[in-house]
Formats: C-alpha cells, structure tokens, sequence
C-alpha cells in the first residue's frame, strides 16, 4: 500500500489504522492533528478510519515554546 504522509511517499504491506500509522512513526498522539484526504479526523475516531492505498495525510504536530 502506497500513502502519502506529509508530502512523502510512504509503502506499507498491510493495511492500518490512522491510529496505527501514527503510532508507527513514534508521534506523540497528545499534540498531532491528522488530516485524511483534506479532512480533519478527530482522534476518537483514528482507531476505526482505515488508511487506502492513494491515501494523503497530514500530521501536523504541535511544539510548545516560547
């Protein structure tokens, strides 16, 4: 399976959850807003969306500082 995740392509051989590819790439699931498609999925509901092949996301994480 072929994604997109900001902006790079990405090949996994099974399929995932948006929770799990989050997980996959070690984000801290407390400060990312994941973007599916052009859609803002709540992280309620990353466990139950399933990512497709030709799938485009966004993982945009917050930093704190000051």
């Amino acid at each position: 399976m072929k994604i997109t995740v900001n902006g790079q392509e990405k090949v996994f051989e099974s399929s995932l959850s948006l929770e799990n590819l989050i997980e996959n790439l070690s984000q801290n699931k407390d400060h990312v807003i994941a973007e599916l498609n052009g859609n803002i999925i709540k992280s309620s509901k990353w466990l139950s969306t399933a990512i497709s092949d030709g799938d485009a996301i966004e993982l945009v994480t917050f930093v704190g500082g000051g």
